[in-house]
């Protein structure tokens, strides 16, 4: 009976245990992380529209001084306030200088060898590129590009 004893196998360790699902480890630490850093990402989005809309309504300490002054005033006089909307400021388009007619001609050639290099995928698109390559011959063939 004693040597039945000695003869059984040890009991695996837990650290064999923890090397082998290693990998699992792996991916569920990573998902988590991944999972983590949406939701943080996601809350500061959220809070950073919170306050932008905020930061358009008036503070607490403006409302406090806009209800001591119209309760002053007449206390029938509760008319509901809009709050102020900023007009955006559009800036002007900037007007570019012309681009010279030969670097407009050497990107038309340009432009033209791309199509050239172009494989159709039917009929119609093949139609639809050769009608622009012919386009693009008349503006590389004429004296003078017209201006836009």
């Amino acid at each position: 009976m004693d040597s039945s004893q000695q003869q059984s196998p040890p009991l695996p360790s837990k650290e064999s245990l923890i090397r082998r699902y290693k990998p699992i480890w792996r991916v569920l630490l990573i998902s988590n992380l991944a999972l983590g850093g949406y939701m943080f990402a996601k809350a500061r989005k959220k809070n950073s529209s919170v306050e932008n809309s905020k930061a358009a309504k008036p503070s607490a300490e403006d409302s406090k001084a806009a209800a001591e002054v119209s309760s002053s005033l007449t206390p029938a006089s509760s008319v509901a306030e809009e709050p102020l909307v900023l007009p955006t400021v559009i800036e002007p388009v900037k007007a570019r200088e012309p681009i010279p007619e030969d670097q407009q001609r050497e990107l038309f050639k340009w432009v033209l060898e791309e199509k050239r290099k172009v494989k159709p995928k039917d009929l119609e698109e093949k139609k639809r590129i050769d009608e622009e390559k012919a386009i693009l011959k008349q503006f590389i063939r004429a004296e003078s590009i017209p201006k836009v």
